[in-house]
């Protein structure tokens, strides 16, 4: 591979211009061996911040992340689909989705994260469960795979390990917030997981990463555009993330949450969105099933108990109980026409359910349960969310987190949609 010099890549960035594809697959990989300092990659972030990548730039981008590291082979007798979402409050969809779309008869490959800040992580919903493990071998998935069609794991650490830097750098450099970095990090780790069809939940709102409509689509057509370079069928869902998803947010309660929704039960807005999602997972995979008949049916709790079983848990072991619950009540009676979704996810990282540093631990029976939604009336004194915790001292903090956090007015608020939008390949 042809050397570049790093200066000359970061002033041509920094002066406005296209970086050439033999550039990019330079630099990417040069920083990932250590060639590039972390001070010059950095200064490449800002300037890619403030810049911009075009649309060919950004594929380049990602696909010398995926070429950074291994890709997984997942050789199944299914169809292989995955879905990312791009982060809420209460967004458990994952753990309904996975199951049901294995059940309908495609292979789903979720390989996901941990919680950080106000958002949650699949994976630390998923340990509430006892004795189930996030780390599995590139063997064991495989198998999983095949034996019960779905498996919801950690990254192997082989894969895209120049997001893992890059993410890492860009966390304490304040360059976060560029779509053409965040699309590229998502969609090389999704990429190299080696599945045929991507779904994307792309969520807008108080609640989500992109608080502007404007700015999620255009982070959603990025996606589904490197995903389709890349030769991925990829498309994306926007959707309403200022309101929590259902009514748990947390761990345990989540995953108990899933489990109603798997069982033919569980919040309407929950099932809504699972229900969509699979479509869109299954139209990819070429397969012809309604999931709501299959997703009503429970059928696909039991595939639910053997992916939960096939990495070491029991299905039916009790789920973690808080120490210490509290009671936020309403200040007036009328409608509860607001409950903001950033508020709820801050209250219940600091009641123990999420994290400040990537190495903190996590409660798993944490975190806040809604027990109205907007549109429901209410009255004065009526218990609206519950506060679990171990450590009762961090309730005055989720309180302060809360405060603002309703609007209780005297006339029915209009509902809004939860499926804002779909963006597919051209």
């Amino acid at each position: 591979m042809k050397a570049f010099s790093a200066v000359d890549v970061i002033r041509a960035k920094r002066d406005g211009a296209a970086l050439t594809d033999e550039q990019i697959r330079w630099v990417v990989d040069a920083y990932t061996r250590g060639d590039v300092a972390e001070e010059q990659m950095a200064a490449l972030a800002m300037a890619v911040f403030l810049r911009g990548m075009d649309a060919r730039e950004t594929a380049t981008w990602t696909g010398a992340m995926i070429d950074s590291g291994a890709r997984l082979s997942l050789r199944v007798d299914r169809p292989t689909v995955d879905k990312h979402s791009t982060g809420g409050v209460g967004d458990k969809i994952t753990l309904p989705l996975a199951p049901l779309v294995a059940t309908c008869g495609a292979a789903v490959p979720q390989l996901s994260g941990r919680g950080l800040g106000h958002t949650g992580g699949t994976l630390d919903k998923l340990e509430s469960i006892p004795g189930w493990r996030a780390s599995l071998p590139v063997d064991d998935i495989a198998r999983q795979l095949t034996d019960v069609g779905a498996v919801v794991c950690a990254a192997t650490e082989g894969l895209a390990p120049a997001d893992r830097k890059l993410y890492a750098l860009r966390d304490v450099t304040g360059t976060v917030e560029s779509i053409p970095l965040i699309a590229s990090s998502i969609m090389s780790k999704k990429i190299a997981e080696g599945s045929a069809g991507l779904v994307l939940d792309v969520k807008t709102g108080s609640g989500a990463f992109m608080k502007s409509r404007a700015d999620a689509l255009e982070l959603a057509r990025t996606l589904v555009d490197i995903g389709t370079a890349h030769g991925v069928a990829t498309t994306a869902l926007l959707t309403d993330m200022s309101t929590p998803l259902g009514a748990a947010v947390g761990n345990a309660i989540e995953v108990a949450e899933a489990v109603e929704v798997l069982q033919g039960g569980g919040p309407a807005d929950v099932v809504e969105l699972t229900v969509a999602l699979a479509r869109e997972m299954l139209a990819l995979a070429g397969i012809a099933v309604d999931p709501a008949e299959v997703l009503a049916s429970g059928e696909a709790y039991e595939t639910w108990c053997r992916m939960i079983a096939a990495q070491g848990g029991d299905p039916a072991a009790p789920l973690p109980k808080p120490a210490h619950v509290a009671v936020v009540e309403a200040s007036a009676s009328g409608y509860l026409s607001r409950l903001d979704a950033y508020a709820v996810g801050v209250a219940a990282w600091r009641l123990g359910a999420g994290r400040a540093r990537r190495e903190d631990p996590v409660q798993h029976a944490a975190g806040v349960r809604c027990l109205a939604k907007p549109g429901e009336r209410v009255s004065a004194g009526q218990p609206l969310l519950e506060l679990h915790t171990n450590t009762p001292d961090a309730v005055a903090a989720a309180r302060e987190a809360l405060a603002g956090a309703v609007d209780i007015t005297t006339t029915p608020p209009t509902p809004g949609p939860l499926i804002l939008d779909r963006v597919e390949a051209p």
